[in-house]
């Protein structure tokens, strides 16, 4: 049996180990194949190698969080113990009921949110941005296309891979006229780029994310805003790009500028542009999918990861 010795000089043991070492007892439970023995600032982790290694990495991703948020709850360290990158089986999975993925951490949030792909197709999305440079991401309501997304640009931000993140989406009536709506502009529009601003909640804390907004390290603006200009050095995101028509999404794409990352998301059942209007995500998907550094991921009804009800709601409406 291997022996590793961890040091633990500079964590805060009670914070690690937790009240009545609760922490303690929820790594063993998730290494059953290891023997954990903590005394005064060491672990030893005794066991099988492969196993060794799965926990180490594990284990520094539990230490950077505390380094990071000065905390640990059990909520956050269950889904950091079960984040290696495995799929999970519930104990007593229903019928129906869709396994549980857990894929290692893009982001931490505010809190100690820990936002992470959760089905396989948005594991895909993270794999593929790394390799491409354009990724188009399509798929149903709840399918967490654009969350996902989101997170991938603000990593990128925090790892300065990147100077600026620039959200967008087609400003497309819905059953409602733009000019009937109270204010200017800007009071118009926003409630359009809503989820955009909802996703960086989770990720950003909110006097950072105000001043990224207020200095346009993070811009949220409608498509029409993107003419003429020249996106690099930036992680470009164009959210509901059904609504977009060939031209708008022509001219979007063109913006890109050398050392610029961009995903397009949208839901081809969920098209709010008038009669006899074609899609441009449509378009955009027979013209571009064999082209080298853009990849194309169609998520499904099995990657949705909001309430159960939304997945049977998908189910019953079908193709309407």
């Amino acid at each position: 049996m291997n022996e590793v010795l961890i040091p633990l000089d500079d964590v805060n043991l009670v914070t690690l180990w937790g009240a009545q070492n609760e922490h303690f007892e929820l790594i063993k439970k998730g290494f059953p194949k290891l023997r954990l023995v903590a005394r005064g600032n060491e672990l030893k982790v005794l066991g099988e190698t492969s196993e060794q290694e799965r926990f180490q990495r594990v284990f520094k991703d539990i230490l950077r969080h505390i380094e990071q948020f000065q905390t640990l709850n059990a909520n956050v360290l269950e889904g950091l113990v079960g984040a290696n990158g495995t799929v999970e089986k519930p104990t007593e999975k229903k019928v129906g009921e869709p396994t549980v993925f857990k894929g290692e951490p893009i982001v931490y949030g505010p809190n100690g949110l820990i936002v992470r792909a959760r089905t396989p197709n948005q594991l895909k999305m993270v794999e593929s941005i790394g390799k491409n440079d354009i990724l188009f991401a399509i798929g149903p309501a709840g399918t967490g296309k654009t969350y996902t997304a989101v997170a991938l640009a603000v990593r990128a931000l925090r790892n300065k891979e990147i100077k600026r993140i620039i959200l967008t989406r087609p400003a497309v009536e819905a059953g409602e006229n733009l000019g009937f709506l109270p204010g200017d502009l800007k009071e118009k529009v926003d409630p359009y780029l809503r989820p955009l601003y909802d996703a960086l909640d989770d990720m950003i804390p909110a006097d950072k994310l105000k001043d990224y907004l207020e200095r346009r390290v993070i811009e949220v603006a409608p498509l029409a805003f993107m003419r003429g200009r020249t996106l690099d050095n930036c992680f470009v995101i164009l959210d509901e790009a059904q609504n977009a028509t060939d031209m708008q999404l022509k001219m979007f794409l063109t913006r890109m500028g050398p050392t610029a990352k961009f995903i397009v998301t949208g839901d081809l059942t969920q098209i709010d542009l008038p009669k006899k209007t074609q899609s441009g995500l449509a378009t955009a998907v027979k013209l571009l999918e064999a082209i080298q550094g853009i990849d194309i991921i169609h998520l499904s009804g099995s990657d949705v990861v909001r309430h159960k009800l939304v997945r049977r709601i998908l189910e019953a409406y079908g193709d309407i």
